[in-house]
């Protein structure tokens, strides 16, 4: 492997990590960290796990210790772009001089070995190597699937977070919400503090069974803390220390983010002795909240049309319904064209029947990505009266195309059923990554 490597070269290095799939398990992490100086350890962390709302809660525990003046480092997947999406301090993403550097050192300790590290395990390796090198102050890491054998589990966090559990990857988790959470619950470590957005009853005795087990004090939403929507782009919180707060700002649309809101509170309550943060500081970060491609509205310029895009990465069950809510209630009567492309693996079920429900017309997709499902096959799947206002595009670029040709300016164009879809439309509206 060469001593340094361009931008490029890192790319491609890193791309051809995805030849070895899914596999779970942390010795080679951990083996490879070892070698590395076991940069972990110099960090202060906090673990997110779930399977919606992981990055909604990461980006607002980014954005309130960065407004308390604390380095903030937020490692995330997947990512919508650019992979250095994926590596944050603060409002910046990785540099690419320092993304290539650290792939060179990564490709160099690698080598020819017979057991290679997966995609993911390479880039938890390197945010680790990346926070360390730069001194954060707080690292968030977010797991890439379940928990207990994710590649991101080889930390001793300052808190462990577990946001909504719901289906999904059941090949790798199991068939059941309650063998979900098991592995969720997998980030909870020996006497330190879990919070749980808990709204699936199936999961919240598990989670209390493994924070009992290893004396994990556990903050539950809606009983040990409470938020609640307030006037419109607000909501009231109380927190797990009997904190009160009132018309915080929230700037992620959708009533799920209330508690996601209310999650990153608490665990922020609970960090308090290290990170403190003021209620000022609270309400500035808050307000400086951005998660993109979730309910994420632009305004796009076209054929001397003004007109609004909604992007989600509503990708699985209870992601979609979530986006059908939302848009019931944010978007009453309007008009909603809907562009929808989803993996192969995923099986959305009554939810998204729902949400194409909604839908004046429909157009499906796919990207590149051989893990799509082909358009013209979740076609021929539909039902007939669904059918009749549904069409199909080989490419995102035609679709979208399409799609905006036939808006008008108090329609709402929506872009969902992944994370890679939506992101690959916001770079063509917008021109580059997810800052």
């Amino acid at each position: 492997m060469p001593a340094s490597m361009t931008i490029r070269q890192a790319e491609d290095w890193l791309a051809q990590r995805q030849l070895f799939t899914i596999k779970l398990g942390l010795d080679r992490t951990r083996n490879l960290l070892a070698e590395l100086g076991n940069p972990q350890d110099r960090l202060q962390i906090i673990h997110i796990a779930g399977t919606n709302g992981k990055g909604s809660v990461g980006a607002s525990l980014l954005a309130l210790l960065s407004a308390a003046g604390f380095r903030t480092g937020f490692y995330s997947s997947p990512h919508l772009a650019d992979v250095r999406e994926r590596f944050r301090i603060d409002d910046r993403l990785i540099s690419e001089a320092d993304f290539a550097t650290l792939v060179a050192r990564l490709a160099a300790l690698t080598g020819s070995r017979d057991h290679q590290p997966t995609y993911f395990e390479c880039t938890t390796l390197l945010a680790l190597m990346w926070f360390a090198e730069q001194k954060v102050d707080a690292a968030i890491l977010e797991t890439g699937m379940g928990g207990r054998l994710d590649a991101t589990n080889v930390v001793r966090p300052r808190v462990a977070i577990i946001t909504d559990i719901s289906r999904d990857h059941e090949q790798h988790l199991g068939p059941t919400i309650a063998a979900i959470a098991g592995e969720k619950a997998g980030i909870v470590k020996a006497k330190v503090p879990t919070v749980f957005s808990g709204r699936a009853s199936e999961a919240v005795a598990v989670i209390e069974a493994r924070c009992q087990q290893l004396h994990s004090p556990l903050s539950l939403f809606g009983r040990d803390f409470f938020a609640q929507a307030a006037a419109p782009g607000t909501f009231d919180y109380q927190g797990p220390t009997g904190t009160k707060l009132g018309a915080l700002p929230l700037m992620l649309q959708g009533a799920h983010q209330v508690v996601n809101a209310g999650v990153a509170l608490a665990a922020l309550e609970l960090l308090a002795p290290v990170f403190p943060v003021s209620p000022e500081a609270i309400a500035i970060g808050l307000r400086q909240v951005r998660w993109p491609c979730r309910m994420e509205v632009l305004a796009v310029r076209h054929r001397d049309k003004n007109l609004r895009v909604l992007l989600d990465g509503a990708h699985n069950e209870a992601g979609v319904a979530a986006l059908a809510q939302g848009l019931r209630a944010g978007y009453p009567g309007c008009r909603l064209l809907l562009i929808w492309g989803n993996m192969a693996d995923k099986h959305m079920g009554q939810p998204l029947l729902d949400l194409l429900a909604l839908a004046n017309a429909v157009m499906l997709t796919r990207t590149e990505s051989p893990r799509f499902a082909e358009p013209q096959m979740l076609y021929a799947g539909l039902p007939p009266a669904i059918r009749d206002r549904t069409d199909w595009c080989e490419t995102v670029e035609q679709a979208l195309d399409r799609m905006l040709a036939r808006a008008e300016p108090d329609d709402l164009v929506c872009v969902a059923g992944s994370l890679y879809l939506a992101g690959r439309v916001r770079r063509i509206l917008t021109g580059g990554p997810a800052a």
